[in-house]
């Protein structure tokens, strides 16, 4: 590792803390620009003083008392500077500081306070943290790890050793190296710099070294199914029961927002009668522990009535047969072809189509739907639900009504 380029020692006499004692002596270390005081315990009369040079005037013994001292502080200074510099450690004007005063802490790892915070969180699962969030964050240790031992070539990364460059250069690595998309990488950023965050509130750390470091995010135009598409997966009956079952799973699901895993875990303690008196889904978000309260549409009533009893759902205590997400996915591509769909139905493209097609564009609130979805900021909302564009057209045709039956005179003059 590169030590560091400068450092200076100045010994100078505090005018501004003068006293009847004296003005007291400091020690300044200067390390690249970054300065650290040391008091040195000692007062000195300002008469006495050669503000320019240092040290006491004279020959006295007092003078050859103080300016002995005086050098062997600064001796002391240069000796762990250099020890610092020969063993290649990480070098700064306030770890020579706390190494001179003997308060030097045990100082803290990018890895250590990765696994410690990482452990905290497993503690929490079940409280207040998901499971699957927890794994995401062990993802981002074993990341963090393979980006310092085989592209910066270290073992570890003390925490004053962090930069910009770290930061930087660890979503080149993200990319272009374990070629992640560039969401993702910024999402595995974004915990890393919550980490830091963490460690200086415990005080290991004055500032986060990647706190300029802006996470950018391209969401991508998100693809839902028109009516006529909807209507289509409606209206097709299928003889086998496989099809059929997953059809009204992913139907359930376009009427309601639910995504898969608290689909397949729905059950009736799940289903209450709400402050309307009709029956509502009120059920926390595995991903997010968010509570989604979704009022139920008739065609989601009926479904749950179908499969009431059921045998597979009676025996899992569930509002619907179970059935695996991969197993899920790759019948409703079955299924669009049946249909005659051009789009890869997903299972997760049934929560987009209930966010945009059947809410938003019937004029449903965003805060309302965001509330139903179970999303804990009104943002995450605006990216799923974008406002189709025969809701758009059929707006301004209401708009034209209005102004048509309007006492406005929209009669533009023609020029001369």
């Amino acid at each position: 590792m590169k030590t560091t380029q400068t450092f200076s020692i100045l010994i100078w006499a505090n005018k501004s803390k003068a006293s009847k004692s004296g003005l007291p002596l400091y020690a300044r270390v200067t390390v690249n620009g970054k300065r650290a005081e040391i008091s040195l315990k000692r007062n000195v009369d300002p008469e006495k003083w050669d503000f320019s040079k240092g040290k006491l005037k004279g020959n006295t013994v007092e003078a050859r008392s103080i300016n002995n001292y005086i050098q062997e502080i600064k001796s002391e200074l240069y000796k762990i500077y250099h020890h610092m510099a020969s063993m290649e450690q990480f070098i700064t004007a306030d770890l020579i500081k706390k190494k001179f005063t003997g308060e030097e802490a045990p100082r803290k790892t990018i890895l250590e306070i990765i696994k410690f915070h990482n452990e905290e969180m497993k503690r929490s699962i079940g409280f207040d943290v998901v499971r699957a969030t927890w794994v995401k964050f062990n993802t981002l240790e074993s990341k963090v790890t393979s980006y310092i031992k085989t592209y910066r070539k270290k073992s570890d990364f003390f925490l004053e050793e962090l930069d910009h460059r770290f930061v930087t250069e660890f979503e080149y690595y993200l990319r272009a190296v374990d070629k992640i998309h560039s969401n993702t990488s910024m999402k595995y950023i974004r915990m890393l710099k919550k980490i830091l965050n963490d460690a200086v509130r415990k005080d290991w750390l004055k500032t986060n070294p990647f706190q300029n470091f802006k996470c950018t995010f391209k969401w991508p135009e998100r693809e839902v199914l028109s009516y006529p598409e909807l209507q289509k997966i409606i209206d097709k009956e299928f003889g086998i029961e496989r099809l059929q079952i997953v059809k009204d799973l992913f139907i359930f699901s376009c009427f309601t927002g639910l995504a898969y895993i608290d689909l397949v875990n729905l059950n009736q303690n799940h289903i209450s009668t709400g402050i309307d008196g009709n029956l509502w889904i009120i059920k926390d978000r595995q991903k997010t522990d968010t509570t989604s309260h979704i009022p139920l549409l008739p065609v989601a009533k009926e479904l749950i009535d179908k499969y009431k009893m059921n045998p597979r759902s009676v025996n899992n205590e569930s509002v619907f047969p179970k059935i695996s997400n991969q197993k899920m996915n790759s019948y409703l591509k079955e299924i669009g072809d049946l249909c005659g769909i051009s789009k890869i139905l997903t299972f997760h493209l049934a929560r987009h189509t209930f966010a945009t097609t059947v809410t938003l564009a019937n004029g449903v609130p965003i805060e309302s739907v965001s509330k139903m979805l179970g999303h804990t900021k009104i943002t995450t909302t605006q990216i799923y639900a974008k406002v189709v564009e025969t809701k758009l057209s059929e707006d301004m045709n209401e708009l034209n009504k209005r102004l048509a039956k309007s006492n406005l005179n929209l009669n533009i003059k023609k020029a001369n």
